[in-house]
């Protein structure tokens, strides 16, 4: 099994919203990251997201802390472990369809992502 985290994040200067959810997945050395503007819900909608560049392991583990480079804040609001069940290439990293099993206090079961035009679709359920 490897690790996931659910983080919620403040500050950052790249978001007009000024409050978006970093969904991190372990992939060898760093995580591969989404940035979501909402949680996705159990059964509900896809929620869109945007893939960023890796993050660090250490984000698996911190409850909460400063961004570096003066990006924000970030705090962890879910965290568990994940199964790969199936993706669409040998490996994660490249992916474009990776379907998991999830399980943390929030996210919990099937989980979807998919490219999809210039971004991503996020279902749980």
């Amino acid at each position: 099994m490897n690790r996931f985290a659910l983080l919620e994040h403040v500050g950052a200067p790249d978001d007009p919203a000024g409050r978006h959810f970093d969904l991190l997945l372990e992939a060898g050395p760093a995580c591969r990251t989404w940035r979501l503007m909402v949680v996705p819900q159990q059964g509900g909608d896809a929620v869109a997201a945007i893939e960023l560049p890796p993050h660090r392991l250490v984000w698996l583990d911190r409850l909460a802390g400063e961004v570096s480079g003066g990006r924000g804040f970030a705090r962890r609001v879910d965290a568990g472990d994940y199964g790969l069940l199936s993706c669409d290439t040998d490996e994660m990293a490249t992916a474009t369809v990776i379907v998991l099993e999830v399980a943390g206090a929030t996210l919990s079961g099937r989980l979807r992502l998919e490219a999809v035009g210039d971004g991503w679709a996020v279902r749980l359920g």
